[in-house]
């Protein structure tokens, strides 16, 4: 069936109500996704607590952002709980009052996942105002937002939508059609920001090194944090990049701008610019709205390491927390306790490994702000092993760079140690000895 305008206009004002409104259609049982970061459901979110007297084991997957009531309030375990694949400060609080939990899953098979355990019956997500052909657009994410969006429509799940003039959208954002909404309120909260991250001498350092690994053509992927960030700075004598990412960052926005990343030597979308999510400054979302060769795609299509490996010059720049002298690092747990997430790091590592002339880089410093080591003989106990050992190939610190590709357990410690701080060199060379390394 076809619609007008004015079809569209008259379905936004019978779905139109309040916070209120949105809340009462929660329930005992309810199963709820929320869309991630950028347009999570904040003010919902932010007033779910207050239902908690009425409701049973309701459960909420959302992002690793935002710090609500319901997530920090002790007793809530059993009434409103919520999940998710990556963890954040405010998830961190809550795990330990019980209230959070944690999905071991890589992202292109978190939704899928989790909904064939606990399949859910509400979608939300704050989005853009309604288009002349009846969208509301869900700007800067597609972590999970199109399966998710797609399942609520086809099963007629509850839809609730804050609808806020401050969002914006990209080239290739999902959208929900304003028949499958139940209801939608107004909100005018801020747009989600992150200032621009802020980087060490020291990460400088690794990011120059890192930078010297990217070759001209190369296509790349950048993770979070101030080393990849920083990486961007020393790109700028580069030819003919391309983009094949998770995130959308300032530095790359910065790259397209001066020429650098053009994406023309691309195995597949030759000069486009592929990304899954963006998180940044108003002025970077401005210029993805703006560039229609900037393009957000499913995370289940970009993260997966089939796609990754494509790409046959394929470069991913991660951080992690530790390794040990074999190889393996955790980049998502400090012991057993969750930190973070695995989110679509190993699978960049994995897909780089098997692209014709991929490189997989994973960089950080040798110590942590507290002056521990993060090269040890052997991970921490209760440590999560995120990225396997038999895909990785360099490993970057400030006081070095190693290829691990085709190297045996002896040779790897020996290198690994070459790049350790080096006040920790002769403690790692005693543990290794005595764990027969050499």
């Amino acid at each position: 069936m076809s619609y007008t305008y004015d079809d569209y206009k008259r379905m936004y004002q019978e779905r139109r109500g309040t916070l209120a409104d949105a809340l009462s259609l929660i329930h005992s049982g309810d199963v709820i996704w929320s869309s991630n970061n950028y347009n999570e459901s904040s003010t919902l979110l932010s007033h779910i607590h207050e239902i908690a007297g009425r409701v049973e084991n309701v459960f909420v997957y959302k992002s690793r952002i935002g710090s609500y009531p319901f997530m920090l309030t002790p007793g809530m375990d059993g009434h409103i709980n919520c999940a998710n694949y990556f963890y954040g400060p405010s998830y961190r609080q809550a795990h330990r009052l019980l209230n959070a939990t944690f999905v071991p899953a890589d992202l292109p098979n978190y939704y899928r996942m989790a909904s064939r355990n606990r399949p859910c019956n509400i979608f939300t997500a704050q989005v853009t105002p309604m288009d002349e052909n009846g969208r509301l657009y869900i700007g800067m994410n597609q972590t999970l937002e199109e399966q998710a969006v797609r399942d609520a429509v086809e099963q007629g799940k509850r839809i609730i939508l804050e609808v806020n003039k401050n969002l914006t959208y990209m080239n290739g954002s999902t959208y929900v059609p304003i028949e499958a909404v139940t209801c939608l309120f107004e909100v005018d909260t801020p747009e989600y920001v992150i200032g621009p991250v802020e980087t060490t001498p020291q990460e400088d350092e690794i990011g120059e090194m890192v930078a010297s690994l990217i070759d001209d053509g190369d296509t790349i992927q950048m993770g979070i944090g101030g080393i990849p960030d920083t990486v961007g700075a020393h790109l700028m004598d580069k030819h003919d990049l391309g983009i094949h990412t998770e995130q959308f960052t300032s530095s790359m926005a910065t790259l397209i701008d001066a020429g650098v990343i053009t994406g023309e030597r691309k195995v597949f979308d030759k000069g486009l610019h592929v990304g899954v999510f963006a998180d940044g400054v108003h002025e970077l979302y401005e210029y993805l709205h703006n560039n229609p060769k900037c393009v957000m795609r499913p995370g289940r299509e970009v993260v997966n390491p089939a796609s990754i490996a494509r790409q046959d010059h394929m470069v991913s720049i991660n951080t992690l927390l530790e390794m040990d002298l074999t190889g393996q690092a955790c980049a998502e747990s400090i012991g057993p306790m969750q930190y973070s997430g695995s989110g679509g790091g190993f699978c960049f590592t994995l897909g780089t490994y098997y692209a014709e002339h991929g490189k997989g880089i994973l960089c950080f410093p040798s110590r942590t702000k507290k002056g521990l080591p993060k090269i040890k003989a052997q991970l921490t106990p209760g440590a999560v092993v995120t990225h396997q050992r038999n895909y990785i190939q360099y490993v970057v610190t400030e006081y070095g760079i190693v290829d691990l590709r085709g190297t045996t357990v002896r040779e790897r410690a020996k290198l690994l140690i070459s790049i350790a701080h080096p006040d920790d060199r002769e403690e790692l060379t005693r543990a290794a000895k005595e764990l027969y390394y050499f």
